[in-house]
């Protein structure tokens, strides 16, 4: 359905990983190998968090219903800016129209979510669902998007509190709703949500069978595996990246996150944790 990055970690450019790997995300725009679909050319999203910016401040975003591979802008921003964190997705478009507020990532204060996958029939269960989200956060929903709509409730179910159980409630939520509209398997997707420190990445879907999700191991281990490796020099100690396809061939430099499962990614690296039970 659609291809993202996130990296935290210490500052540098982002194009370093959005436009200069073999297979940048901007290559996977144009051929995604692992993805459901090949091309993801129905828009794209780069938010970011700026270099210095005081904890708790909104990111800055841009966004554009260009092919990335077009996009003389994306390049012009991402080698201008440096960012501790940020945020990049490729869509390809599942029904809802290609317009600039269905790009993710989505931005709300000082969040940021983004979503490779589907609420499956989602017609069939917007309107339960939108009706779910709260009064005072609905208005912010822009687009037309099921992603939008997952973002939004989590927010509802307490994405500030906690992310990894407000993420989860969304997703019952979203099966709940699906189960009683005779969706057999609602919710399939690899989600990524950061408030500005932390990264939660989570692979799941109702079928036990979700979109691929990888992170990079320590950059430590990975200079001493590859020390004749000089990209590597360019990243600091705590830099990790979790990708929807790996960024290169190098062995061990990728670790597949499980089904059911958030990764959770911070200056003190990182951990996986068991996420909901697709057969509940």
């Amino acid at each position: 359905m659609c291809r993202w990055l996130a990296y935290t970690g210490e500052p540098l450019q982002p194009s370093t990983l959005i436009l200069d790997p073999v297979h940048s995300v901007v290559a996977m725009s144009l051929n995604s190998p692992l993805g459901a679909e090949p091309v993801n050319g129905d828009g794209f999203g780069f938010a970011w968090y700026p270099e210095g910016a005081a904890h708790g401040a909104a990111p800055s975003r841009f966004r554009s219903i260009e092919p990335a591979w077009h996009d003389e802008n994306l390049r012009e921003i991402s080698r201008a800016v440096r960012s501790p964190l940020f945020f990049t997705h490729v869509r390809a478009a599942g029904g809802p129209p290609i317009q600039q507020t269905n790009c993710h990532p989505f931005r709300y204060e000082n969040w940021l979510f983004m979503h490779n996958g589907v609420i499956s029939q989602f017609a069939q269960t917007k309107r339960d669902l939108a009706l779910a989200v709260d009064p005072s956060l609905y208005p912010h929903i822009r687009g037309t998007t099921d992603s939008e709509v997952l973002f939004h409730l989590a927010l509802t179910m307490g994405l500030a509190d906690d992310p990894i159980k407000a993420v989860g409630d969304a997703i019952r939520m979203i099966e709940s709703v699906g189960h009683a509209a005779g969706v057999k398997f609602p919710m399939q997707g690899t989600i990524a949500a950061s408030d500005g420190e932390t990264v939660w990445a989570f692979r799941y879907s109702s079928q036990g069978q979700s979109r691929t999700l990888f992170h990079s191991a320590d950059i430590p281990t990975l200079r001493e595996m590859y020390p004749d490796v000089e990209r590597l020099a360019t990243f600091g100690d705590h830099a990790q990246v979790v990708v929807s396809e790996p960024l290169n061939d190098l062995p061990g430099a990728f670790l597949e996150v499980p089904e059911s499962t958030v990764a959770v990614l911070d200056r003190t690296g990182y951990h996986h944790e068991p996420f909901l039970d697709a057969a509940a």
